[in-house]
């Protein structure tokens, strides 16, 4: 799909990386020097069909990988005020945690985009991922930019204490807190999400980003104005400032790390991976017990049969699409299809 309705500010077509690199503009080279293409357009990707099984990964090994980079600047942090004896001013947190922000971010797509290359992607027979418009190349580049920038601003000027290290997370809330705050940031979500697709009004800030049928981890945030507010920091204040109001600590550290499980999911939820795989959260057991565990092929579907009437508005569970009857059923990770003895690993490096 290059356009909709006709209108050239609604193409798709992403030409641009087969295109005389002289005509490069700052953004062009941006995604090239860090890496940052969902696939690479030497390698080839596998296709399958429908009824292929599809391959699983157990949740221990997306949990490995965030919990693992989400306290190694927690980590470096505590170095720098155990060696020095005083702690990162406002500034240089800010600094500090949003250089870390991005690089995990990156490093994460990098490792997508290799498992892209050896499992492929849904409806992978019928349409290949769109990459990063034309049009929008720089567009896409500002909001990738934006989130990775406020999002750590805004955490270190509501939760950040000078006086407070590393060494003073609260590990028996931390668990606690990184459970809820994706499953209470969802429950913001979905009624914004659903929101903006049923509202004619809302529906118009939206509907930028499901140009996008098949999308890739770029296009997380592709979207108007309007909604990027809403999707990097609207959200994530929202599902804030409720934890505190029913009495979580919510420190700089923990939300942190709760900012890192989000992240993973959002990334992981719109690379389209032909994976069975779970978002990695301490109470995925309790998701599963209650049959509202998400996995990527959910928002893919919300992306490839959804306009402006569709499902699977969650986008860290199912638990508000199954509780508002508004759950779209699976494609390829039908039950029977999944293959638990073909296992996959997601890679630390």
């Amino acid at each position: 799909m290059s356009t909709v309705k006709g209108n050239p500010k609604d193409s798709m077509k992403s030409t641009w990386r087969r295109m005389d690199r002289s005509q490069w503009t700052f953004f062009h080279w941006l995604y090239e020097v860090l890496s940052l293409h969902p696939i690479s357009l030497d390698k080839e990707v596998p296709v399958h069909q429908k009824t292929d099984k599809v391959p699983y990964m157990a949740e221990w090994s997306p949990q490995r990988f965030v919990i693992s980079h989400a306290f190694a600047p927690i980590a470096l942090h505590q170095l720098y005020v155990s060696y020095t004896g005083r702690n990162f001013s406002t500034l240089g947190a800010i600094v500090f945690y949003s250089f870390a922000f991005k690089f995990i971010a990156i490093h994460q797509l990098n490792i997508v985009r290799r498992l892209s290359h050896q499992l492929g992607f849904f409806d992978g027979d019928k349409h290949e991922r769109d990459g990063v418009p034309d049009i929008s190349v720089a567009k896409v580049a500002h909001s990738l930019i934006s989130t990775s920038t406020f999002r750590p601003i805004f955490t270190v000027f509501f939760s950040y204490r000078a006086s407070q290290g590393p060494s003073t997370i609260n590990w028996y809330w931390l668990p606690v807190e990184a459970g809820l705050y994706g499953i209470v940031l969802d429950f913001w979500f979905y009624w914004y999400h659903r929101l903006m697709h049923e509202v004619d009004g809302l529906w118009k800030y939206h509907r930028t980003h499901h140009l996008t049928k098949h999308p890739n981890p770029l296009l997380a945030l592709y979207a108007d104005f309007e909604q990027e507010i809403f999707d990097i920091a609207g959200i994530p204040l929202m599902t804030y400032f409720t934890l505190k109001l029913i009495g979580c600590p919510m420190g700089f550290y923990e939300w942190w790390i709760c900012h890192m499980y989000v992240v993973f999911s959002e990334l992981a939820g719109h690379s389209g991976l032909r994976l069975a795989i779970v978002p990695p959260s301490p109470f995925s057991w309790l998701l599963r017990l209650l049959n509202s565990e998400l996995i990527i092929e959910d928002h893919d579907i919300h992306h490839r049969h959804g306009w402006k009437k569709s499902g699977n508005y969650g986008k860290q569970t199912r638990l508000w699409d199954r509780l508002f009857g508004t759950l779209r059923d699976r494609i390829e990770c039908q039950e029977e299809n999944i293959d638990y003895n073909n296992t996959i690993e997601f890679p630390l490096f």
